[in-house]
């Protein structure tokens, strides 16, 4: 348990019937006239939905441990993906629900965070952007140097995303794992 006075960014709490909220903006506000309270902004640990709430100043809320590790991916096992502790080399299978839209960045080997809650896998979080290689993509043509123009590329995850005229199959690009945009090439 906790009092909202102690909440901070990235706390989870406990609520309404088991349900995991993860903090994601608070301020306490001191209106002049009545009691103080808590204004938040909470996203939902397994739906990913954010609503607003609001806290009396001083309240007892509950909190859950979240256990989040830096994990290694290792392969796939049927619709399982299948990581390891690179501390205790541990192996954990991973539904890919908990994976959500991680699973279009990960090849053997990536590290990734993988938040636990009572055992339960919650989800799998990547580095804000990753480098892959192009595995298909359509050939420029003379003259599409120019900016602006895009076209598609299959990534060495199966995962199709826009890239820019030059990028010819086999280049090594970065990527944004939320937004699956091309961040740019990446020097060998």
């Amino acid at each position: 348990m906790a009092s909202t006075n102690d909440l901070k960014n990235g706390l989870v709490l406990k609520l309404e019937g088991g349900q995991l909220w993860s903090v994601v903006e608070f301020q306490h506000v001191k209106p002049g006239k009545g009691p103080a309270f808590v204004r938040t902004k909470l996203k939902n640990v397994l739906s990913g939905k954010v609503v607003d709430k609001t806290f009396n100043a001083g309240v007892k809320v509950e909190t859950a441990t979240v256990d989040k590790r830096d994990m290694q991916f290792s392969y796939m096992d049927g619709e399982y993906f299948v990581f390891m502790d690179m501390e205790t080399y541990d192996q954990l299978m991973v539904d890919r629900k908990a994976v959500g839209d991680a699973a279009n960045f990960l090849i053997e080997g990536f590290t990734a965070t993988v938040a636990q809650h009572e055992g339960e896998v919650l989800f799998v979080e990547l580095p804000a952007a990753v480098e892959l290689t192009v595995q298909e993509t359509e050939p420029g043509v003379q003259g599409d140097r120019s900016t602006g123009g895009t076209k598609p590329a299959t990534l060495e995850t199966g995962h199709q995303i826009q890239v820019p005229l030059f990028i010819t199959t086999g280049e090594k690009i970065k990527v944004d794992t939320r937004t699956s945009d091309y961040l740019g090439r990446v020097n060998s």
